[in-house]
């Protein structure tokens, strides 16, 4: 491809709303281009990227078993009431009521409610079974702040999977085939990757995994024990309990006046205690009453681990007005202390506090003095909070927190929409039975950026091989000099008829411009013909990642720039993984030198 006949708007500048290094580059390198905020136009450039990560998805997903199909972006709204989720995923979900043909209708985030009745339709008998769909679709959320270019938008490409089985074992080997194909793809497209144990959030389930791109752009946290003995997501990690560091006497309770005072900081500056020497009193309710969580001043409630441990859902923030009438005070004065007429449950570090202070129910007051057992008694208790610095986990290994992107989702539905949705197959004994089910969900887009992230410099991108948009470079200088045009279009033509995609630069411009170009581009192998090395007999390889540059001969270019394609090339795990589904591989260092 000649640069003059591509179309590659790169750009000097870096975009005022641009903070992300994908972002930026993505821009600057002439990728794409934004149209509203939260949707972008993918350029030649970026398109090819994008087309490379979703050959490379495609191929593994078949190789796996699963069998594509394409459905529509317009769901019928009743399909999501029948699951429930029109609730769950509240405002994220885009509905169309602006024209009497459309109201009821929505834009699919994500299409379990869609291949569940496609099932439910054409699938009847366990002879039917297993099966796996999947598509390559546009999704669509109502993101109030898309920021950070493709990592938070409006509209975005994900492939989503969708297992069918007649039971839970049929779902372990569907999920195992899915997880191995995910490592894969990851591996196959150069990510540095972390699968981690997750929550299963609004698509629900019982298990799940997410697979991560550890870097400073993300917006997500995986924690992993520093030995390498565990992984899971902010929402998932499970930690050491807190061990009891004793008390030599009881304090008494006493009452003090905190005039308009109602957060912790506030409290533990007036009162001079630490934040972790408080309990704090968090009101929530849910669909069949109020629920009240207690968790250490210095630490936050995990909603979906309250949720898991009281076996409750739809859990929102208690109103004004219910905080006060079943405490008797403002927001901010609440405690365990005498608190009646409503379910407690303190997580697992408030059991082992003494002489805590919290609120006394009481509107401009605290109590100091509070200990478990004695002052309160707790009825419920266990792990409903985030980890924090500081934790570690369940073995005992410190924990180690780190930004990161998600690229890819993983779960075990079981029988949450099949249930739902009355999806039924009869069994070999004729009696009805609902699909088992599993969801494995990636963002096409995501991972594009995840590279990016991966792999930058401060003079652009660095691509894998397996995803840039081309595998060579072709710096043409001088080319008004027939010579130099005449090797530099032979190598091409000769490089492009062995399969290897090449970009000829031949732009009648200043050579520091092509190599400025060159590094902003990202393409892996940089060949540099010019008048001064044609001289010598010679041209320049040079890979983007960094090095002295290898000066060979224009007959022996081609031969040497397939060897070091191969070399470029990253391991790739086998088809199925010898592992037991429930425990998350470590970070995978199986990849090229410098990918982590």
């Amino acid at each position: 491809m000649l640069w003059t006949k591509f179309f590659i708007p790169t750009v000097k500048e870096t975009p005022s709303d641009a903070v992300v290094p994908s972002h930026v580059l993505m821009i600057r390198s002439g990728m794409m281009r934004q149209t509203v905020a939260g949707a972008y136009s993918y350029l030649p450039l970026g398109y090819r990227v994008l087309q490379k990560v979703t050959a490379i998805i495609r191929e593994e997903m078949n190789r796996a078993g699963a069998i594509e199909l394409n459905m529509p972006a317009m769901h019928p709204v009743e399909l999501w009431e029948e699951t429930g989720r029109v609730e769950a995923m509240g405002a994220t979900l885009i509905h169309l009521p602006d024209q009497p043909w459309r109201k009821g209708t929505v834009l699919g985030p994500t299409h379990e409610e869609i291949v569940t009745e496609i099932a439910r339709a054409y699938i009847n008998s366990y002879k039917q079974l297993p099966i796996n769909l999947y598509q390559i679709q546009t999704k669509f959320r109502d993101e109030q702040r898309p920021k950070s270019g493709v990592l938070r938008t409006r509209e975005f490409l994900m492939k989503d999977a969708y297992s069918f089985d007649v039971d839970k074992a049929g779902l372990d080997a569907s999920y195992e085939k899915m997880y191995a194909a995910y490592c894969r793809i990851f591996e196959r497209c150069g990510l540095p990757y972390t699968p981690v144990e997750a929550e299963s959030g609004a698509i629900g389930g019982d298990a799940s995994h997410e697979f991560m791109v550890v870097t400073d752009a993300g917006e997500d946290y995986l924690v992993r024990a520093e030995d390498g003995s565990y992984a899971a997501n902010l929402e998932r990690a499970a930690m050491m309990p807190v061990a009891d560091a004793g008390c030599d006497a009881m304090s008494e309770v006493a009452e003090v006046h905190t005039p308009g005072m109602a957060t912790i900081e506030q409290v533990s500056g007036f009162l001079k205690c630490r934040p972790q020497e408080m309990i704090k009193t968090i009101i929530f309710q849910h669909s069949d009453g109020i629920l009240v969580a207690l968790v250490r001043g210095d630490h936050e409630v995990n909603e979906m681990k309250l949720s898991r441990v009281a076996g409750v859902s739809g859990l929102a923030a208690a109103t004004p007005e219910q905080i006060e009438k079943l405490t008797g005070a403002g927001v901010g004065f609440a405690g365990p202390v005498g608190l009646d007429g409503a379910r407690v449950i303190a997580d697992q570090a408030v059991t082992v506090m003494h002489n805590a202070v919290t609120g006394a129910n009481k509107t401009e007051y605290h109590i100091t003095g509070v200990n478990p057992g004695r002052d309160f008694e707790i009825r419920e208790s266990g792990d409903i909070r985030y980890a924090v610095e500081g934790d570690r986990s369940p073995n005992g290994s410190p924990l180690v927190f780190e930004k990161c992107i998600e690229a890819g989702h993983v779960f075990k539905l079981g029988t949450k929409y099949s249930d739902a949705m009355k999806a039924h197959f009869l069994d070999e004994n004729g009696r009805s039975q609902p699909f088992v089910m599993g969801c494995y969900g990636m963002g096409a887009n995501r991972v594009l950026a995840a590279a990016i992230e991966s792999f930058h410099d401060d003079g652009g991108i660095c691509w894998p091989v397996n995803i840039a948009p081309f595998s060579v470079h072709i710096c043409a200088l001088d080319v008004r000099e027939e010579a130099v045009m005449t090797v530099a279009t032979r190598l091409h033509d000769d490089l492009e008829a062995a399969g290897v995609e090449t970009l000829l630069d031949d732009r009648d411009v200043r050579p520091g411009h092509k190599f400025k170009d060159a590094d902003l581009v990202g393409v892996p192998i940089r060949v540099t013909v010019g008048r001064r090395g044609l001289s010598d007999g010679v041209v320049e390889v040079k890979q983007r990642t960094g090095g002295d540059a290898d000066r060979i001969t224009p007959e022996n270019a081609v031969e040497t720039i397939q060897g070091l394609i191969g070399k470029l090339r990253p391991k790739v795990s086998p088809l199925y993984l010898e592992r037991p589904v429930n425990i998350p591989l470590a970070r995978n260092n199986d990849l090229p030198c410098g990918f982590l």
